[in-house]
């Protein structure tokens, strides 16, 4: 087990890196946001692929980003029981959720976007959009996304385990969303 939680401690380093990418994103789709804002009102001169790049920039934010929010256990879940449990409670339903719910639809919605994305590489699918984008790099976002929220997903089954086993300290404390 010493040898998978080291992996999984890497997997984590690359998740942190993958957030930091998507933070970056944000800040980046934000700036294209606001300048084109400016270029289309204030110059009245107008690009379609200005628009789009913010929409690749939010799809970067999003599947880089939920790796490290299951990382950092900041995740949405539904809380009727869950932020009562005291112990290893939360624990084994953290693991139940990973085991049967994150890993199985994780593992098959990137199998099913690979195809997609391997089509529009092919094809070379442009935006219908005057002065659109290719979207090949926008669609190659879903499965390295979700192939690596499913990785996550076993590096935070592997952290659970060894902390159950006394292996490994983790913070399982979980707050509450105020509403």
């Amino acid at each position: 087990m010493s040898a998978l939680l080291k992996l999984a401690l890497g997997v984590d380093w690359i998740s942190d890196k993958m957030g930091r990418i998507a933070s970056m994103a944000v800040l980046a789709a934000a700036l294209i946001s606001a300048g084109n804002a400016f270029v289309r009102y204030g110059l009245d001169i107008s690009s379609n692929a200005w628009l789009e790049i913010q929409w690749y920039l939010f799809a970067l934010t999003v599947m880089f980003g939920a790796p490290i929010v299951l990382k950092l256990n900041e995740h949405v879940r539904v809380d009727i029981f869950y932020g009562k449990l005291r112990g290893h409670g939360p624990v084994f339903v953290d693991l139940f959720g990973l085991i049967f719910f994150l890993l199985p639809v994780m593992g098959l919605m990137a199998y099913l976007s690979w195809p997609l994305f391997v089509k529009m590489y092919q094809t070379g699918e442009m935006s219908s959009n005057a002065g659109g984008l290719i979207r090949w790099p926008a669609m190659l976002l879903l499965p390295l996304g979700f192939g690596w929220l499913f990785i996550q997903g076993l590096a935070e089954i592997v952290k659970r385990i060894c902390y159950l086993q006394g292996r490994y300290e983790m913070d399982t404390h979980y707050e509450k969303p105020v509403q």
